[in-house]
């Protein structure tokens, strides 16, 4: 069903949607899903059934931000219709082949990510609309490449982070042969509030430690939100495609997810009281690192804030180092990262300061670290490229300028004497003794310096108001994960039963080994100390 076999049947068009589904591998999944779901007799997908497929409706959304706003059910209630109109040509009958391919074509064909941006905010705004939801956007065009004028309200911008984390979400439980959960729908302010302070439109009275999002009026630029995507989340336009192509791969047992949809709710109702966790890396922190790159991190990453329940077995399985449970300081980060050649991220939460001027709000900062390379014992600095991120309370990803490579310093104690003693502790960026980030040894401050000192990763500030003189803070709580994979580790786990091993060794004393006492030198020195004038034997 679908393309004929006679090839003089086959229209130029119908060759040409196949040719673009075939390049990007997609073409034997669109044969199966078109069998699957469309009508034997008309030889089309019936509009409803199409509809279904794409639907992205659930019961009983669950939050770890702020409160989820009543219209956001009805936002994925008309998801699946809002989509299959924009993209997809129904006849009478339904949704022929050709136009079923030119559909899918239009979602995730290969293409620029401004276009593909482009699609995902067409979307959006065709969702809200059919929900009832005012948004201030105006596209010129049905071209994909149209320009798009109006603003967003905060509460836009919420709506569309949390669609955007939901189609993902749906992709990565697609694959996962365990039963769906409720929908988790994590904590975004940070990215709020990096989209809040990008614009020249917001005061710079206001309070960004302790805010209502949800309840702000401000207008934020449609180009100015578009430019801050591009920049700062530059994959985040590739989550409508792979929500597309994900459901397009799971079409064959689609109709008996559906039909089990009502029941698929009850089984994530068990687990919701696990969803949240008190890691430094939270779902939302996870995700907003993950979407500033295309690579294995990021698909690491993915993984790690995609997990159904966020259970111990399954995310910290990554957690190679945390200070409030394996102890502060130097040596012990080092007892637990060290062997790990791989990608890893560290995170530091500090205070940087209690109440002031009538606010009781207390100011916690996370900063993070990303390195493509483990930990190494070395006095100068080292590694071949990273990123540092800004993300509590507001997210900023800086990555390496190519200037100079000061990516990572980590300096333990020195085994022997020396004249000119190196800075003990880790840092990154700037030059040894002013670095842009350092930790001490026992992990009890963390110094931040302005990105004038620093070369090697790009400029901008790592807490709201820094200024240009160091600034410290008392650290609360230090997080290293692994990003390398199950191989990275298990390499790791190796050398550590390997080192133990050794230890054990060590301390075991085989008295085999030890001749008779009357004949031992320790017997011979004990006698020559207590009576050195004794004459004694020689033997020849």
């Amino acid at each position: 069903m679908g393309a004929s076999n006679s090839t003089e049947s086959v229209s130029i068009e119908q060759r040409e949607a196949e040719s673009i589904a075939a390049s990007s591998g997609a073409l034997p999944s669109l044969h199966t899903t078109f069998s699957t779901l469309a009508d034997p007799n008309s030889h089309a997908i019936p509009l409803q059934s199409l509809e279904k497929s794409f639907s992205l409706t659930c019961k009983d959304p669950i939050s770890e931000g702020p409160s989820i706003p009543d219209a956001f059910p009805d936002l994925l209630d008309h998801f699946g219709s809002a989509m299959v109109d924009l993209f997809f040509m129904p006849e009478k009958e339904g949704v022929s082949w050709v136009e079923f391919v030119k559909g899918y074509n239009k979602c995730s064909a290969r293409m620029s990510s401004s276009m593909s941006l482009n699609n995902l905010l067409r979307v959006f705004s065709a969702t809200a609309k059919k929900a009832g939801l005012p948004l201030n956007l105006e596209f010129e065009s049905d071209d994909a490449d149209c320009k798009i004028s109006g603003f967003l309200l905060p509460t836009d911008v919420f709506l569309f982070f949390w669609l955007c984390w939901t189609m993902l979400w749906d992709s990565h439980n697609l694959r996962s042969s365990k039963a769906k959960a409720n929908l988790c729908l994590p904590d975004i302010n940070h990215l709020v509030k990096s989209v809040l302070t990008s614009s020249s439109e917001v005061s710079s009275s206001l309070n960004i430690w302790d805010c209502d999002l949800l309840g702000l009026e401000v207008q934020l630029p449609f180009g100015n939100f578009i430019s801050w995507i591009l920049s700062t989340l530059s994959s985040l336009p590739d989550c409508f495609s792979q929500f597309v192509h994900a459901r397009i791969l799971s079409s064959v047992t689609q109709e008996q997810d559906n039909s089990e949809s009502s029941q698929s709710s009850e089984l994530g109702e068990t687990s919701t009281s696990n969803v949240c966790v008190s890691h430094l890396l939270a779902r939302g922190i996870a995700w907003a690192i993950s979407l500033t790159m295309r690579n294995t991190i990021s698909e690491e990453l993915s993984r790690i804030c995609f997990l159904s329940n966020m259970e111990a077995e399954g995310a910290d399985e990554n957690l190679l180092y945390r200070s409030s449970l394996h102890g502060r300081g130097l040596n012990r980060l080092w007892s637990n990262v060290e062997g790990y050649q791989g990608p890893l991220i560290m995170l530091i939460s500090s205070h940087l300061g209690g109440a002031s001027e009538g606010n009781d709000t207390e100011k916690k900062c996370i900063i993070g670290v990303l390195t493509h390379q483990g930990f190494e014992n070395k006095d100068t600095f080292y590694g071949s490229s990273g990123s540092i991120y800004a993300i509590q309370p507001v997210f900023h990803a800086y990555s390496s300028t190519g200037k100079e490579k000061n990516f990572v310093y980590s300096h333990l104690h020195a085994t022997g004497y020396e004249p000119h003693p190196k800075p003990v502790g880790i840092g990154f960026g700037g030059t040894a003794g002013n670095e842009r980030i350092f930790i001490d040894e026992d992990f009890a401050r963390i110094t931040v310096r302005h990105h004038a000192v620093d070369k090697t990763y790009q400029h901008g500030s790592l807490f709201p108001e820094q200024g240009f003189l160091p600034f410290e803070a008392p650290i609360s709580e230090v997080e290293v994960w692994g990003l390398g994979g199950g191989r990275i580790k298990e390499r790791q786990d190796k050398l550590k039963k390997r080192e133990e091993l050794f230890t054990e060794q060590r301390r075991k004393i085989d008295l085999k080994t030890f001749t008779n006492w009357e004949d031992s030198p320790e017997k011979m020195m004990m006698d020559m100390m207590s009576n050195p004038n004794a004459v004694r034997r020689e033997e020849r």
